[in-house]
């Protein structure tokens, strides 16, 4: 229901109007059926995603708070990027997480016919689904970058390189502070330990790495949501959501040292270690 409000710009035609409207006007507005567009806006109002008001007898719905701030394309806090690439996404590996189970790797052969070692040829299989998935990033971090960026004083590091790119094959800069966004968790051990290395040699003596991941506890029996995002990363990726210890070995083995760990109490959690 949520994806298919996004897709259809329910939210922002909601957002842009000067006050509540009418099933035949929004039904109008984004060119769908009446019936089936009174069936997904009271839908919504039952999820509370929108409001509904009845006046002469007639229904007029509008945006709840949380759909003005969240899913309304013109709100700088925005998500619906990031909601439109899991529905067109991450939406159909999921309709194959037993198979994933059973196999103990991604479903992207399964879903779009791309090879598993492929990862990101699904997310860019066209110029429009990777300025999408961009544009989704961009979205996440408006949300949670703050709490990240803040965990640490990290003004001991003024040369700073936010890792992208091929980070395998390209030159990495020399840099004071590497920071690893949301990239350890597309990988398995193997290939995390070859990138850390590679971190390592290009970093300053008394440099750092900032990994920000969403972290698991110790025992491994939650958050819930990161519980979820370490199986979305068995259907999408070849990696997983990892403990603080995890990281620790991971880090250490590529030779950083002073680990710290802070949960941020937000989505994603801020890991910072020393050259």
């Amino acid at each position: 229901v949520l994806f298919a409000a996004c897709e259809l710009g329910v939210f922002d035609l909601l957002a842009e109007a000067p006050g509540p409207l009418a099933v035949a006007a929004v039904a109008a507005g984004v060119g769908a059926s009446y019936h089936a567009m009174e069936r997904l806006l009271d839908a919504c109002v039952s999820l509370k995603l929108l409001t509904v008001e009845t006046r002469g007898g007639q229904a007029f719905y509008g945006n709840t708070e949380m759909s003005r701030v969240y899913l309304s394309r013109i709100s700088p806090t925005s998500q619906c990027s990031m909601l439109l690439y899991m529905a067109r996404t991450t939406y159909h590996c999921w309709g194959h997480l037993a198979q994933a189970v059973r196999e103990g790797k991604n479903q992207y052969l399964q879903t779009f016919g791309v090879p598993a070692e492929d990862l990101f040829t699904a997310i860019y299989r066209s110029e429009g689904e990777r300025v999408q998935f961009m544009q989704a990033l961009r979205e996440v971090w408006s949300m949670n970058g703050r709490s990240v960026l803040t965990a640490f004083d990290l003004s001991l590091f003024p040369l700073v390189c936010d890792l992208g790119g091929d980070f395998f094959k390209d030159h990495l800069p020399e840099a004071d502070l590497y920071i690893l966004a949301r990239i350890l968790h597309d990988w398995a051990d193997g290939r995390c330990s070859q990138l850390l290395e590679r971190v390592y040699r290009s970093c300053k003596p008394g440099g750092a790495i900032l990994v920000i991941e969403s972290l698991l506890d110790e025992d491994r029996r939650g958050p819930l949501l990161t519980q979820l995002y370490s199986l979305n990363m068995l259907v999408q990726t070849e990696g997983q959501e990892r403990t603080p210890s995890h990281f620790h070995a991971l880090l250490s083995s590529a030779g950083f040292r002073d680990f710290q760990f802070k949960k941020t109490g937000a989505i994603y959690d801020a890991i910072l270690a020393r050259k």
